[in-house]
C-alpha cells in the first residue's frame, strides 16, 4: 500500500497537467483496483467519486465486508478463528462456512491483515462497486450486498490469452494437436494457476493418481517460483512418461482458455482462482477443488457446497504464497484419484454436476448479451457515471 500512496501526487500531477483540464471535457470518477484504495483520496481532492473493479466474487466481498463489520463495528478479534472448528452465519451463504477455510489474512495477527481489513473500509466509502460475476451465478450473495451499490458486470474472461503466453507457436499447437486426438470429454485437464507449483514429493502423489485412475489426463507441471521445468522426467516417478504415453500429456505453461475452449476435456483440477473458475465455467467444464492460496478455499467451499459446480480433492488446503511453509502438507494419491474419479467417472452425482456446468455456460453467455444482467448491470453504471457530470 505504501507504493500506492507514494504514487498519490504523480496521479494529482497528471490529472492537473493533462489535456482534458485544458478542454471541454470533465472528469467523471475514478474507477480503482481494490488494492488502489488510497486514490480515493485523490478522486476527493477533485471532488469526483470513486468505483471499484473488484476481480473476484460476490461471496468473497460479501465475506470480507462480513468480517470487517466484525472486527470494527464489533470489536471482534477475527484470529480467535484461526484453527478453530466453528461453523459460522454469513450473509450471502446458504450454508454454515467453516470457519477453517478462513483466509489466513483474516485469522492471522499481522500487519497484513490490519492493512486488509483497512482496505475493506476503503471499499465501503466508493460509490459502486464493479463485481466479476453475474446475478444467476451468484443471487444469493449480491443480494447481501447494497451499500455501495453493487454492478455485476461478469464474467470478464480474456478470451484471446495473448497468443501463445509462456509456450512457442509449436508447443502450443502440440497441445493443441494432442487434444485433436482424444475423444471428446475424456481429459482431465491439471492446472494451478500462474503462481501453483509443489514440492517433488506432492508431484509423485498426483503422478500416481493419475496413473491409477486411468483417465485421460493433460497436466501443466511447473516448478517454484512457477516455470516450466527443463526436462519434468526429472521430479516425475520413473517411467511414469512411458507408462501413460498413450493417455496423457504433460507440458508446462498451458494456454488455458484454448484448453478449456476444446471438446475433448471433460474436466478441470483446479486451484480455484476467481478467473480460472470463470473461464472453466464459460466453457461447462466441472471442477475439482485443490485451493492454494489467498481466497481459493472460500472459492471452492463455494462451488461444491454453495453451487453444485464442482467436487473435492481438498477444500481446507493451504499453502503459503511465498513458499515459506515449514511443512507442507501432501495430499496423496487416493485422495486425488478419488476426486479425479468423481469428476470424470458417469454416475448420477457427476451427471447433476455436468448438467449444471451445462447451464452455467448458457447463463455466462447470455449475462454479457444485449438484454443480459450484467449488459444491463453495466448499462445503469454508465448512467451513474454519466450523471456525476450532469
Amino acid at each position: 500500500m505504501n507504493f500506492i500512496q507514494s504514487h498519490k501526487p504523480k496521479v494529482k500531477d497528471f490529472l492537473n497537467n493533462s489535456s482534458f483540464s485544458r478542454s471541454n471535457s470533465r472528469l467523471a470518477g475514478f474507477v480503482l483496483d481494490m488494492f488502489c484504495t488510497p486514490m480515493i483520496d485523490v478522486a476527493d481532492e477533485f471532488c469526483v467519486p470513486s468505483y471499484i473493479f473488484y476481480t473476484s466474487n460476490a461471496a468473497f466481498l460479501a465475506l470480507c465486508f462480513h468480517f470487517e463489520s466484525l472486527k470494527k463495528e464489533h470489536h471482534i478479534d477475527t484470529s480467535k478463528y484461526k484453527n478453530s472448528n466453528e461453523e459460522l452465519t454469513i450473509p450471502g451463504f446458504k450454508n454454515p462456512y467453516p470457519s477453517k477455510f478462513l483466509p489466513r489474512l483474516i485469522t492471522d495477527q499481522s500487519v497484513m491483515t490490519t492493512t486488509f481489513f483497512d482496505l475493506i473500509t476503503r471499499i465501503k466509502e466508493t460509490k459502486g462497486i464493479m463485481v466479476n460475476t453475474f446475478t444467476d451465478l451468484e443471487p444469493l450473495p449480491l443480494q447481501s450486498l447494497s451499500v455501495p451499490r453493487i454492478y455485476p458486470v461478469g464474467p470478464v474472461v480474456n478470451l484471446k490469452e495473448g497468443g501463445h503466453g509462456r509456450n512457442s507457436q509449436s508447443e502450443t499447437e502440440s497441445i493443441i494437436k494432442w487434444l485433436d486426438d482424444q475423444p471428446e470429454s475424456s481429459v482431465v485437464f491439471l492446472c494451478f494457476g500462474s503462481m501453483g507449483s509443489f514440492e517433488i514429493e506432492q508431484i509423485n502423489e498426483i503422478a500416481i493418481a493419475l496413473e491409477c485412475s486411468g483417465h485421460r489426463f493433460l497436466w501443466s507441471l511447473r516448478r517454484p517460483p512457477p516455470n516450466n521445468y527443463e526436462n519434468v522426467e526429472q521430479v516425475l516417478p520413473e517411467g511414469f512418461i512411458e507408462r501413460t504415453i498413450e493417455v496423457g500429456k504433460v507440458i508446462g505453461w498451458a494456454p488455458q482458455v484454448a484448453v478449456l475452449s476444446h471438446p475433448a476435456v471433460g474436466g478441470f483440477v483446479s486451484h480455484c482462482g476467481w478467473n480460472s473458475v470463470l473461464e472453466s465455467l464459460y466453457f461447462g467444464v466441472p471442477i475439482a477443488t485443490w485451493p492454494l492460496h489467498a481466497e481459493q478455499q472460500m472459492n471452492a467451499f463455494e462451488l461444491v457446497k454453495e453451487l453444485g459446480l464442482g467436487v473435492e480433492i481438498r477444500m481446507d488446503y493451504f499453502k503459503d504464497f511465498h513458499g515459506n511453509d515449514e511443512n507442507v502438507e501432501i495430499v496423496g494419491a487416493k485422495e486425488i484419484e478419488s476426486g479425479i474419479r468423481k469428476l470424470m467417472t458417469n454416475g448420477d452425482e457427476n451427471e447433476i454436476i455436468r448438467r449444471k456446468a451445462n447451464e452455467t455456460k448458457e447463463k455466462c453467455n447470455a449475462a454479457m448479451k444485449e438484454g443480459g444482467s450484467s449488459y444491463a448491470s453495466l448499462g445503469l453504471l454508465i448512467e451513474d457515471v454519466i450523471s456525476n457530470i450532469s
